[in-house]
């Protein structure tokens, strides 16, 4: 039984916020710590290090003199560094009895400051990277030739004759590694394909190559919200019979948002579903977006493929271009939500986040994997941001001191803190009707 089949039993609600604390708790502790140890590192004392907020639930002090606690809203965290007047390291002292000024956050010299502050968003980047890395490792890359391994669960008539270790030379007659895409094959219900068994070519048939399986599902889709869940077939749309996913693709583009009616196959049992696709603006590779109607599900092979092991640098490599590939996406989407050119709906609050959270973990240890490494990055993109009580706040600040040899006085410095909370409280105000009311 896959763990989205126990979500209704453990408790929607429960299991919500327990994927949500779990992402969070693990983003925010290595966002923490980055700040911890490059600032332990750097000669500068941390007094606390804090997961969570409010009353505190556990404590102990080590032997650097350094209080490690766990608060009870688990929503967030922070260090707290020698000298600091507060955990967001606005104002204070440089003059601590027992300590040295230079152990202060305030009298260390100014590298020492800004290599303490970036490390948050820093070490945000190497989750996500080792993440992103990780799950290249568990999936390992297909092997070259495509090798069929295993076939995935599909109604009776969509039965196969390959077998394991079937090397697959062609199918219809699109040639495994040729040019033409397997989206150009015919939609029939019955498809031949060429494998070499055993040392010698033979053909046997199977079903399409990409049937209407879903292979994933988007949080918050249409298909979510319906509760499709991963494995489920769609057989007919409209009284119209499918057999390729490629046709459920069609069928959604021409319906302008219209509901469809669909003869749904789980596990051996089928249902009726009605879907209303949505309208979801989808990134292109030029940067631009395309709006289109969806359902917000995927689809892939029938079959599961061998795979070769990913040695760990080459994985780490791709993570890196990953990372990279998720920054530049989510600065592109950012300015193209500025520009109006795609719904704000596209921007994510704690409920979407939330919910998402529990939709990835529902859907196995490598999806929810997979996403803490985008929300990781997410998170550190947004905290170098030149917003004042953000990271990139501070380093805007000492950017100035660079410059100007001075450092901001108290008064603009808390002015600015002020401005630049008001502006991330709209945005969470904002993000939130966005989640409950704007983008249900």
């Amino acid at each position: 039984m896959e763990l989205t089949q126990l979500v209704p039993q453990l408790g929607g609600g429960l299991f919500t916020i327990a994927a949500f604390v779990v992402s969070l708790s693990i983003i925010v502790a290595i966002h923490e710590y980055g700040h911890y140890i490059v600032g332990r590192w750097s000669g500068i004392h941390a007094e606390v290090f804090s997961l969570g907020f409010g009353p505190v639930l556990y404590a102990r002090t080590d032997r650097r003199g350094t209080v490690w606690q766990v608060a009870a809203l688990p929503f967030g965290g922070f260090v707290k560094f020698l000298g600091d007047a507060n955990a967001a390291s606005v104002g204070g002292t440089d003059t601590v009895a027992g300590f040295t000024q230079r152990q202060t956050m305030l009298g260390a010299p100014l590298w020492a400051r800004v290599v303490t502050v970036a490390a948050g968003p820093v070490f945000n980047f190497i989750l996500a990277i080792v993440l992103f890395a990780a799950f290249l490792m568990v999936s390992g890359q297909p092997r070259d030739p495509v090798t069929y391994a295993a076939g995935v669960a599909l109604p009776p008539a969509y039965a196969s004759d390959l077998q394991p270790g079937d090397e697959l030379l062609m199918i219809g007659d699109i040639a495994m590694g040729g040019e033409d895409s397997l989206d150009t094959l015919p939609v029939t219900d019955r498809v031949d394909y060429t494998v070499r068994r055993d040392g010698a070519e033979i053909v046997v048939q199977g079903p399409y190559p990409l049937p209407p399986r879903a292979s994933g599902i988007a949080p918050r889709s249409a298909a979510d919200d319906a509760g499709l869940r991963i494995g489920d077939v769609i057989t007919t749309i409209d009284g119209q019979p499918i057999f390729a996913f490629r046709q459920i693709i069609d069928v959604v583009n021409a319906s302008d948002g219209q509901p469809l009616d669909m003869t749904v196959w789980r596990d051996g049992t089928v249902r009726d579903v009605t879907l209303a696709p949505r309208r979801v603006d989808l990134p292109q590779a030029d940067g631009t977006f395309d709006t289109r109607w969806l359902l917000g599900l995927n689809g892939d092979l029938f079959f599961q493929t061998a795979t070769d092991r990913v040695a760990p640098w080459t994985a780490l490599w791709q993570g890196t271009q990953q990372l990279w590939f998720t920054i530049t996406l989510s600065l592109s989407a950012l300015s193209h939500m500025i520009a109006g050119d795609i719904s704000t709906c596209s921007l994510s609050g704690p409920v979407g986040i939330a919910e998402t959270s529990a939709t990835m973990a529902g859907q196995g240890l490598a999806s929810y994997m997979s996403f803490i490494a985008i929300l990781s990055a997410g998170v550190g993109l947004m905290n170098l941001f030149p917003i004042p009580i953000l990271d990139g706040g501070h380093l805007l600040f000492y950017a100035y001191e660079g410059v100007t040899r001075r450092k901001p006085s108290d008064r603009a410095m808390n002015a600015m803190m002020f401005a630049g909370l008001t502006v991330i409280l709209s945005l969470m105000v904002f993000s939130l009707v966005n989640d409950m009311f704007l983008c249900p």
